[in-house]
């Protein structure tokens, strides 16, 4: 019996590893449209959208099993309890990173390298998303801590983008629905700034048995 846990548990792992590829992967993509002002990456984020949603659904499915065909001891039910957390935080990385590709297709293919720091929440964001699933994979408490500080990285750059946007704004008033588009491409990277934080606490949880909020 617990042989076959083990299979589901293992199971379980290469689907959240996938899906966090896939999250890191739709983020790249929106990024790479966005620094290169290409449509077509932009399209295929929107794509990989519904293989996010896909995976969410499949994992929830193994971890329901898990749940009541096994007999999970306290830690196997945390880690399987993270797991339908943390997947509710990656289906909405996805849709947010979905979200700043629909606004790329509206910029007539001009970029947002006119705001560094745009680059800089993306590759931030890339790498919370990365290290949080990799936290959760080899139950890693001091990597699931650390995208946590990270996200100060996020938050600074965020604050520089709106700075610098605002100024632009008030310089060039024509160009505002361009700056405003990419003021809100920012804050989506902000808020998968925000989810990533969340599956590192939840990581924690799966570790130690507490949840930060509590």
């Amino acid at each position: 019996m617990r042989s076959r846990f083990d299979e589901q548990l293992s199971l379980l792992n290469r689907k959240m590893i996938e899906m966090g590829a896939e999250c890191e992967s739709i983020i790249a993509h929106s990024t790479r449209a966005l620094l290169e002002g290409n449509v077509a990456n932009a399209n295929k984020a929107r794509e990989q959208g519904g293989r996010i949603d896909q995976l969410e659904r499949e994992i929830e499915s193994i971890c329901l099993k898990l749940l009541l065909q096994q007999q999970p001891v306290a830690k196997d039910l945390r880690v399987i309890s993270a797991a339908l957390k943390m997947i509710t935080d990656m289906e909405r990385i996805g849709d947010q990173a979905e979200d700043i590709a629909e606004i790329i297709t509206f910029l007539d293919g001009r970029t947002g390298e006119e705001c560094h720091d745009i680059r800089v929440m993306a590759e931030a964001t890339i790498k919370m998303v990365t290290d949080s699933i990799d936290a959760y994979v080899n139950q890693d408490l001091e990597l699931a801590k650390s995208v946590s500080e990270y996200d100060d990285v996020v938050d600074e750059a965020f604050a520089r983008v709106k700075e610098t946007l605002i100024k632009m704004i008030s310089e060039n008033t024509a160009d505002g629905e361009y700056l405003v588009d990419l003021l809100m491409i920012a804050k989506y990277f902000e808020r998968i700034g925000d989810h990533a934080v969340n599956i590192g606490e939840w990581v924690e949880f799966s570790v130690t048995g507490i949840h930060k909020g509590e």
